[in-house]
């Protein structure tokens, strides 16, 4: 199986090409608030460096939780592909990919108004759902941080979102009905967990 896998949730847009178990090419980078511009850009030169990306059989992407304009743009092109092209397609959460199946992962993406989209994994394992919390309520204590950890005073770090694809395959939710797809948000109020 050949995949395309898009990432525009949050600060960075990552394209990258998996065949079967293997990361055929990737390019990923920070481009906060750019990736609508590109998007297309990256594309194109991926497609000219590999041709075979034009031959792909199924699209993911990253559902959620994040910028609400950064969901769509990801989740818009994996809709038109798989309706010109008869494709499967496949989501992902943001922070279940950005914890990379690694133990004991505490996942943080700023949510302004000092909450953070919040997730905890432990491989396999989910100790916390995607979630919104208060800052103040957070405690990183025990965990392998991911993401914004600037915001509990500690050093940002991300993964490879290219080789998370790969290590999170597993976890690739194939959607039945792509054309009523929506992202993953926590803006409501009653979505806030204290």
């Amino acid at each position: 199986m050949l995949t395309l896998c898009v990432d525009t949730s949050y600060k960075y847009l990552c394209v990258c090409l998996i065949k079967d178990d293997e990361l055929v090419c990737a390019k990923e980078y920070e481009c906060f608030k750019h990736q609508s511009e590109d998007l297309f850009v990256v594309l194109n030169e991926l497609a000219q460096q590999h041709p075979e990306i034009r031959e792909i059989d199924s699209v993911c992407f990253t559902i959620g939780p994040g910028s609400y304009t950064g969901l769509r743009i990801a989740m818009t092109l994996a809709k038109v592909i798989a309706s010109i092209r008869s494709l499967d397609v496949y989501s992902i959460s943001t922070l279940r990919l950005y914890a990379d199946n690694q133990k004991n992962t505490m996942v943080l993406m700023n949510a302004r108004g000092n909450r953070a989209y919040i997730g905890i994994y432990d491989q396999d394992t989910i100790l916390l759902n995607d979630c919104v919390k208060e800052l103040k309520d957070i405690s990183a204590e025990g965990y392998n941080v991911v993401g914004d950890g600037s915001l509990l005073g500690l050093e940002d770090k991300m993964p490879s979102v290219a080789e998370a694809f790969l290590h999170t395959k597993a976890y690739w939710k194939k959607e039945e009905d792509v054309d009523h797809l929506v992202p993953m948000y926590f803006k409501e109020s009653e979505n806030y967990l204290a």
